[in-house]
């Protein structure tokens, strides 16, 4: 196998560098909600859409990133991108109203929406198909601490200092990110990418709806689907599509998407309700409780790079396989009533193994089968495809737990540790139905790479 080499890693700290800002931001100012709600005098009806705007732009952006990679180049997208993200970082930090804040956290969302797939098309492009799997299990692992830490990091930064923190806090870890991609990402040749105009005006708003509506807003979620669906139709007799649906003919690519969108569903949405299930049922605080979850990261940096090292050198077949195990293993505790803590401790380690196992070598088999021009629009499809996933499992987890509890998740403040326990063990039983449900994607993953891309 070939080495990585210098140029590669410096690649993965770029994209790990502005990634991780990006991701902790999704969860970091969910600790913030209330504070928020004191300090502006405003209802949390309202104060809630810091956190959805954030997420309906976010989405929204997803379908450019390929187009602006082939346009602008990569590197000039992901730098355009960090540089909004760290403005609009540093404007929330400033903020002086809700509205003026929630304005703020939509500028977070349309710069933070293209960086991750367009670092991924950055990744793709410097490591070639042969060192993909190996790659990805370099950025994986903030994929997976950045959610857990968001909580406790939130929560420790209110409590010393100031909710302003939570949003300045993105700023040095952003101009991190541009001093190194500007110093040490090659400069690509713009190069003329026509805009697929009717396919944008199709799927960012129908994407914005459907996170609209997982996010609360239910009658979006109607309008929303029929766009994409008809953004879909659009794809099939456009000539040069946002998002080409045809890579999703070959076997390994739409393997890959349906794995990582069935994963997402079941591994991120059964983060919230582990969240819930420490804080309530175990009473711990959310420092605590971030740091119990980040035995989560602990299990995935054990597996992620043996994990990429066999991606490469035999597919991911075997091992995405042997990663959905492990999950299935890790969850089995939280599904039974009254597990003690040591197992409970031991099932996340289980968690974090399988999902270092499982996530970035499905991803890297999706990418390593695609010819080079289509990598762009490529990583849009699978960032829009764990999203979405992500989004639709903690809906979907989210309304079984109130149903169990016959009440509202903001209700739970002072519950006692039995109105919790059991409804979201029952929930922890959908969640292993839903990982289960992910082997039948993942066994369309290739045993062994092929030799040559796949072309559309």
């Amino acid at each position: 196998m070939r080495e990585l080499g210098r140029p590669v890693l410096a690649a993965a700290a770029v994209v790990v560098c502005g990634a991780s800002m990006t991701i902790l931001d999704s969860t970091i100012v969910n600790v913030a909600i209330e504070r928020l709600a004191i300090a502006f005098d405003t209802p949390l009806a309202t104060i809630q859409w810091v956190t959805t705007a954030y997420l309906i732009a976010l989405a929204s952006v997803i379908p450019l990133a390929g187009w602006a990679s082939d346009r602008f180049g990569a590197r000039r997208a992901f730098m355009a991108s960090v540089a909004a993200f760290v403005a609009g970082s540093v404007l929330c930090g400033l903020a002086w109203s809700a509205g003026s804040l929630i304005a703020f956290r939509v500028l977070q969302g349309l710069g933070g929406g293209l960086v991750m797939p367009v670092g991924m098309t950055i990744l793709a492009r410097a490591a070639g198909p042969d060192r993909m799997g190996r790659v990805m299990a370099l950025v994986g692992v903030p994929m997976l601490l950045m959610p857990a830490l968001g909580p406790a990091l939130g929560g420790a930064l209110i409590d010393a200092v100031s909710w302003r923190l939570i949003f300045l806090v993105n700023a040095p870890v952003g101009l991190a990110a541009l001093v190194l991609a500007h110093r040490t990402l090659p400069r690509e040749a713009a190069r003329p990418a026509r805009l697929d105009a009717l396919g944008l005006a199709l799927l960012s708003p129908g994407l914005a709806l459907l996170v609209a509506g997982l996010t609360g807003t239910v009658a979006a979620l109607a309008p929303g689907a029929l766009l994409v669906v008809a953004f879909a139709v659009h794809a099939q007799r456009a000539s040069d599509p946002l998002i080409d649906l045809r890579i999703f003919r070959d076997r390994t690519v739409g393997a890959a998407a349906a794995t990582t969108l069935l994963f997402g569903a079941a591994f991120f949405g059964s983060q919230l309700i582990l969240a819930l299930y420490y804080q309530v049922a175990k009473d711990l605080s959310a420092l605590q409780t971030g740091l119990l979850l980040g035995v989560q990261g602990a299990g995935a940096m054990v597996t992620m790079p043996l994990a990429g090292k066999l991606t490469d050198r035999g597919g991911a077949g075997p091992i995405v396989l042997g990663g959905i195990a492990l999950v299935l293993l890790g969850t089995v505790p939280f599904a039974a009533h009254d597990a003690p803590g040591w197992l409970l401790a031991a099932g996340l380690f289980l968690r974090g193994a399988g999902m270092g196992a499982t996530l970035m070598p499905a991803m890297a088999a999706g990418y390593a089968a695609l010819a080079p021009e289509q990598v762009a629009r490529a990583a849009s499809a699978l960032e829009v495809a764990q999203r979405v996933g992500a989004m639709f499992g903690v809906a979907l987890l989210a309304v079984i737990l109130q149903r169990q509890l016959g009440a509202s998740l903001s209700e739970l403040e002072g519950a006692d540790a039995a109105t919790l326990a059991e409804p979201a063990a029952h929930t922890f039983v959908w969640a292993l139905a839903l990982t289960a449900a992910t082997l039948v994607p993942a066994l369309g993953l290739q045993g062994r790479r092929s030799a040559e891309p796949a072309t559309a």
